[in-house]
């Protein structure tokens, strides 16, 4: 059986995340098909020359996700502390160099930590245990969210997923306003670098009411950084763990697992639904 190398045809496109590649398929071993896949790429982020953590994600929106990674981790409360950022290609990846204002980074250095990529899982590569719990502000109870507007977001969904059309593997995050209408979405391969990108682009563009609606699971990881953003309602296609749902119960958060047509259940806080 004559085979051709599937990786000699291999094209890439940065700009919408996703290459070309020569594969087989189970019914036709003999011929390879060009098809596309989902670009990875290791992402570091860089504040003030110090290199803070490296992420596997989609190499695009990596401004947006380094705002929203910024917000999401309590390194800063608003965009206006980041004074500059640069996007430079550097050993088979990329970094985003961050210009911290002087007082974030010396709140920074005092609570460094080393963190490994987390597209699966939030606990890996840091350092205390005590610091997965960090110490959230209860939310107040200022949103509502009208659940017959939730179907027309997730029958809008893979609308926000272009390299997810093409590849099958992306996540996407969604901000919708209070009458359910999308304001943005962001997709990553990883579900977490997709809601940092999300929170980044709701930080810019100063986005107050709605919910944020994410094709996965639910996550403790996920809970906190929407909480430490301000996100009141988080939506998840998926199921929540355990300790998402202790995470978003005591920090006010109103979290929603298996958000299908027609479906919702909610763990925590209902009184901010309506139905």
């Amino acid at each position: 059986m004559n085979k051709t190398n599937p990786n000699q045809d291999k094209t890439v496109n940065t700009v919408t995340g996703a290459s070309t590649i020569a594969l087989w398929q189970r019914h036709d071993l003999c011929h390879a098909k060009e098809d596309w896949l989902a670009e990875e790429a290791p992402v570091a982020l860089v504040y003030n020359g110090i290199s803070h953590v490296v992420m596997m994600a989609s190499p695009k929106d990596l401004e947006l996700f380094a705002l929203g990674f910024s917000l999401s981790e309590g390194i800063i409360d608003s965009p206006a502390e980041i004074y500059g950022m640069d996007v430079f290609p550097v050993c088979n990846g990329l970094e985003v160099q961050i210009e911290l204002s002087s007082r974030r980074f010396m709140g920074l250095k005092e609570r460094r930590r080393t963190l490994a990529g987390r597209t699966g899982c939030g606990v890996c590569g840091v350092e205390q245990l005590n610091d997965i719990g960090r110490p959230i502000a209860p939310l107040p109870f200022t949103q509502t969210f009208d659940l017959n507007n939730l179907d027309a977001a997730l029958n809008q969904m893979r609308d926000y997923q272009p390299v997810g059309q093409l590849t099958g593997c992306t996540h996407a995050a969604l901000w919708l306003n209070e009458s359910g209408t999308i304001q943005d979405g962001k997709e990553d391969i990883g579900r977490h670098v997709a809601l940092d990108k999300l929170l980044g682009a709701r930080g810019r563009a100063g986005w107050h009411n709605g919910a944020v609606l994410v094709s996965s699971r639910a996550s403790y990881e996920m809970v906190q950084k929407s909480a430490q953003c301000g996100v009141e309602i988080l939506f998840a296609v998926s199921a929540a763990t355990t300790l998402a749902v202790e995470v978003a119960q005591r920090c006010n958060l109103t979290l929603i697992g298996f958000s299908k047509p027609g479906r919702a259940t909610v763990y925590t806080h209902p009184q901010r639904l309506k139905a």
